[in-house]
């Protein structure tokens, strides 16, 4: 092989392995602009919403917040064991999706609504009085005890999960936010079992 040969044979080598390296180079940048473009698409998904998601989550809240007060007025009150299982489960599963929500309306940039305590279960208008009791309401449980408490507990209650479950219904009928509504559709599937649970407690207890 003469000189010129070889020196041809080697410059193609290099050009070849070049290529190779470019080649690889291209596929490991279409890959992290992959990467990059799905981790955008999934922080879009995260922040997209509509005006009914907001109006669902910021009802939402203090409608739970409402449930959680009435629950933790039956650790000393209520005297079928039946009724203090049901407000444990209750106050278990409210409790985390209040923070649920108020994560999203802080990723969604949009207010989160004034917390409510005993004092303020009465709501003047809007989605956010579905279900709610007044303070009259809240007092006359809170100074009930025993089988009264039982009774006043479980029929308030049921009114309160209907209220919740009509919000959630509308949220699945008109919200975007692929979590909002997956909430929403748990929140109709375990309120409505709760409600039927309850009815059939107040029948057995004669209410």
């Amino acid at each position: 092989m003469t000189r010129t040969t070889t020196r041809l044979v080697r410059l193609a080598g290099g050009l070849l392995i070049g290529a190779v390296v470019l080649a690889g180079c291209s596929d490991d940048n279409a890959g992290s602009n992959a990467a990059s473009s799905s981790s955008a698409e999934s922080a879009d998904e995260a922040t997209a919403h509509n005006n009914a998601d907001v109006t669902f989550v910021q009802g939402m809240i203090p409608h739970h917040q409402g449930a959680l007060a009435m629950a933790q007025l039956a650790d000393g009150r209520a005297q079928d064991p039946r009724v203090i299982d049901l407000a444990g489960r209750i106050e278990a599963a409210q409790d985390p999706e209040i923070e649920t929500m108020t994560g999203w309306l802080e990723t969604w940039g949009e207010p989160a609504p004034e917390s409510m305590d005993m004092e303020g279960m009465d709501h003047s208008s809007g989605s956010m009085d579905m279900g709610s009791m007044s303070e009259e309401d809240m007092a006359t449980l809170e100074a009930a005890s025993g089988a009264e408490f039982d009774r006043m507990f479980l029929e308030m209650m049921t009114e309160h999960h209907r209220g919740a479950v009509e919000m959630a219904q509308t949220e699945i009928a008109d919200g975007s936010n692929q979590d909002a509504v997956e909430l929403a559709s748990n929140i109709v599937e375990s309120q409505t079992a709760e409600i039927e649970e309850m009815q059939s407690l107040l029948s057995e207890l004669g209410g």
